[in-house]
């Protein structure tokens, strides 16, 4: 492990067992830790075991002071770092805190699947009374994050090795407007390193939501984003798939092997993010495959999704607790979108003279959804797509033809 790690998550331990130890001067105060075993596989670990430890005030539902979400694990197959941890440990700043309003300071610590993170993050939420579709947020975090070990990357080439000394700020607001709910989310990511390594990141997400009905609705998704010449690969951005740096933010995603990897190569399973071009996953996968990389310094995409009423999701609705729980949406879409990236020179552009990308198809999505205490959605997400229809396809491809995509994760979660 490298020593700047273990300084700094010695460091991360030292705050959160000096704040812990104030608890004891408190009489009435009551902390609980409620442990829990945990089992993963990737094809690198092997088997993964150990243990995940939810630290909290008792009856403060996680949104009290000193909220601990802790996990140690040790690998099967005894790889070059056998063993791995993750802490994330927030405080709530009780002058900037009320209902709905908290304010807080965020440590993370991490060393897992050959990537490591240790970041400090402020993070503010302003919400109109018990109003949760009506709010915003700010965050702003400084870390240091390093790829240790590249056999956990399913495609090596979305990777750079160095470390990044990043800055990121981010707002999100959510609200409704005379259409519908109105989310959108922003993000500027700039590495403070040498001159040479130094790049910035900037993009947008606006989501809308229009409902036709009491089981119909229409749904919007733009996106845009750039990145600076000298961008780190993972924090490029993919037509048809989330930014690399974003997989590891799941769990199915962190590491090779947890999906197999020939459905990956295939372009059978998409990570929901970037510009979301279902239809061309294929493409970007047999790229990819052959260790080319599909991602771009500057992209945009449209996806809108028209929900249709289904009896399965009527069945699901009308049972007591399950239905507020549990969606089977099904929907008709259509995508369309372009990236543009620094080319070498006297390198050809495919995309150069297209306007666009476009594709269209039917889809469902199945979600098991239990918000947080703010509405937040916190669940599972699986999407069945069958993009039918390509503007661009391959040699030798057609534009109508039979294509499938299982999705993992949300396009639209509203």
């Amino acid at each position: 492990m490298d020593y700047r790690v273990r300084i700094v998550a010695t460091f991360f331990l030292l705050i959160i067992i000096s704040s812990l130890s104030e608890l004891k001067a408190q009489e009435e105060a009551k902390y609980r830790f409620t442990p829990a075993p945990d089992i993963w596989y990737n094809d690198v670990d092997g088997i993964r075991l150990g243990v995940r430890v939810l630290g909290e005030m008792e009856d403060s539902f996680k949104d009290g002071p000193h909220r601990l979400d802790a996990g140690f694990w040790v690998h099967t197959w005894l790889p070059k770092t056998p063993v791995s941890y993750y802490i994330s440990f927030i405080e709530a700043i009780p002058s900037i805190t009320s209902y709905g309003n908290e304010g807080s300071i965020q440590l993370i610590s991490s060393y897992r699947t050959g990537f490591t993170q240790q970041k400090i993050g402020f993070n503010k939420r302003w919400q109109l009374g018990f109003e949760e579709l009506r709010y915003s947020e700010l965050r702003a975090s400084i870390s240091q994050e390093k790829l240790t070990d590249i056999e956990y990357r399913p495609f090596p080439q979305l990777w750079q090795k160095e470390w990044k000394s990043l800055i990121e700020l981010g707002f999100i607001n959510s609200s409704i407007n005379g259409l519908g709910q109105l989310f959108i989310n922003s993000e500027l990511i700039q590495n403070v390193n040498s001159n040479s390594s130094a790049f910035t990141v900037f993009k947008v997400e606006v989501f809308q939501k229009i409902k036709l009905g009491s089981s119909s609705a229409l749904r919007f998704r733009g996106f845009v984003g750039h990145a600076t010449e000298n961008t780190a690969a993972e924090h490029l951005f993919g037509l048809s798939f989330r930014q690399p740096n974003g997989w590891l933010n799941n769990g199915v995603s962190r590491a090779k092997g947890t999906i197999p990897s020939n459905w990956l190569e295939s372009g059978l399973i998409q990570f929901a993010g970037g510009g979301n071009l279902r239809g061309y996953l294929e493409q970007d996968a047999k790229l990819l495959k052959a260790g080319l990389s599909p991602t771009y310094n500057t992209a945009w995409a449209i996806n809108t999704e028209l929900e249709f009423p289904n009896p399965i999701n009527s069945v699901i609705k009308n049972i007591s607790i399950i239905g507020e729980l549990v969606e089977f949406r099904t929907y008709g879409f259509f995508d369309f979108g372009k990236g543009t990236k620094k080319l070498p020179s006297g390198t050809i552009d495919p995309l150069k003279d297209v306007l666009a990308l476009f594709d269209a198809g039917i889809g469902s999505q199945f979600s098991i959804n239990i918000p947080d205490y703010l509405g937040k959605d916190r669940g599972i997400f699986i999407r069945y797509d069958v993009p039918f229809w390509i503007s661009k396809p391959d040699t030798n491809s057609r534009n109508f033809s039979y294509r499938q995509v299982i999705g993992i994760g949300a396009i639209f979660s509203f």
